[in-house]
């Protein structure tokens, strides 16, 4: 690679890390090329991107990014997942496979600038989905105004219970 193509690989690599949710430092040492390609499309069905990258060249993609906080782990053969659009689909890819290839090791991640360290993605896996939240959110909103209408109708019904009971009372009377 010429000092023009490094550039421009660098470019697009800044781009990348600019893009994503989240990053991910991977040791994939000792994974072999089949490993690695169903690696690749599983992160790619979860909506990440993994890519071998030299540590110099992401080095320098990473200042003035939230992935410069990984700096310090940016040693010995190195792989970078992008999470482009949710960070728990793909830490839970790298995590079944880190359990699976006693090889592969996860060094380090980061989400929104805040790095965490390999057990630290492991727990991240074991939350549930995006959508899972966010259906757990929606119905946990649905849930308040739901119980305030069933308060409102049960104040409303104990008023015409008295209501009736007071017309009896005067038909008694009279």
């Amino acid at each position: 690679m010429n000092k023009q193509e490094k550039e421009l690989f660098v470019a697009d690599l800044k781009a990348k890390l600019e893009k994503s949710q989240g990053t991910f430092l991977v040791d994939f040492q000792g994974l072999d090329v089949e490993a690695i390609n169903r690696l690749r499309n599983e992160l790619r069905q979860s909506g990440a991107e993994f890519q071998v990258v030299k540590n110099r060249l992401l080095k320098l993609a990473s200042k003035d990014t939230d992935t410069r906080v990984m700096e310090e782990s940016m040693k010995g053969p190195s792989a970078v997942t992008f999470a482009y659009e949710d960070v728990v689909g793909p830490a839970k890819v790298l995590s079944n496979f880190a359990n699976e290839f006693k090889k592969m090791d996860i060094k380090q991640g980061q989400i929104s600038g805040r790095a965490f360290d390999g057990e630290g993605i492991k727990r991240l896996a074991q939350l549930p989905g995006r959508e899972v939240l966010l259906s757990q959110a929606l119905s946990a909103m649905q849930a308040v105004p739901g119980s305030f209408v069933r308060v409102l109708n049960g104040l409303v019904t104990q008023l015409l219970y008295a209501l009736k009971a007071i017309e009896q009372q005067k038909n008694e009377a009279s």
